[in-house]
């Protein structure tokens, strides 16, 4: 019998609340039913984000902004969860919370700096060998809120999916390079980051394409893809 993981998804918001984060949990929700491979538990109170609880998780996802209100305890409690073999998948706005604890920061692969084009762009997949991009074609189009970051570098992270600078005014950019990274994974510790700055918009969540990436992501971080 296949054992059912656990996905913790943390929604709080100290800052920008994302209107797509209802959508997100049911559609979360229903991945994990339609899969068999997890279950969700979902909620916006920090103070769930325990050592307990994730002694009982596969993989944690935020989906959070701004400073959150954990502990010491609790911020080297998720740490120690990825650390030592746990799953940790950040949606959009998870790069836009705990600027104030660092070692989040070199976990994630970095912080959300700015989001100076929401348009429709063109997209480039990198790496089809990854279980989130592997439907996906070579390039495509999507109408998203593009982020920029800081303390983010190419050699730290793998990455999945790229932006098309050529489908953008560049002089709104904010790095020299013009290197624009949407989607990464790597390994911290014995765990598995998976990465994606899609998702700002509801409906891109009813989308097939979407819904398969996520889930990929989700699968890849727990060691199940």
């Amino acid at each position: 019998m296949i054992s059912l993981a656990r996905l913790f998804v943390l929604t709080y918001a100290a800052g920008f609340r994302h209107s797509y984060i209802p959508t997100a949990v049911e559609v979360l929700t229903r991945l994990g039913e339609r899969s068999g491979l997890f279950e969700v538990y979902a909620t916006d109170e920090c103070s769930e984000l325990t050592y307990e609880m994730l002694s009982k998780c596969g993989a944690v996802l935020f989906m959070t902004s701004g400073n959150l209100p954990l502990t010491e305890e609790q911020r080297m409690a998720l740490i120690d969860f990825v650390k030592r073999g746990g799953g940790f998948i950040g949606v959009h706005n998870a790069a836009d919370t705990l600027y104030d604890f660092p070692e989040y920061g070199r976990m994630l692969g970095g912080y959300f700096l700015s989001h100076p084009w929401t348009q429709e762009v063109t997209v480039v997949v990198e790496d089809h060998n990854h279980p989130s991009t592997s439907h996906l074609p070579e390039r495509f189009k999507v109408y998203e809120e593009i982020y920029t970051f800081k303390n983010w570098s190419k050699e730290k992270t793998h990455v999945l999916i790229s932006l098309d600078v050529n489908s953008v005014d560049l002089s709104k950019g904010t790095r020299s390079d013009n290197y624009y990274a949407l989607t990464w994974c790597h390994t911290y510790g014995r765990g598995r980051v998976f990465y994606t700055a899609f998702g700002h918009f509801t409906k891109l969540w009813r989308t097939e394409w979407f819904q398969k990436h996520i889930l990929g992501g989700i699968l890849w971080s727990m060691k199940k893809a």
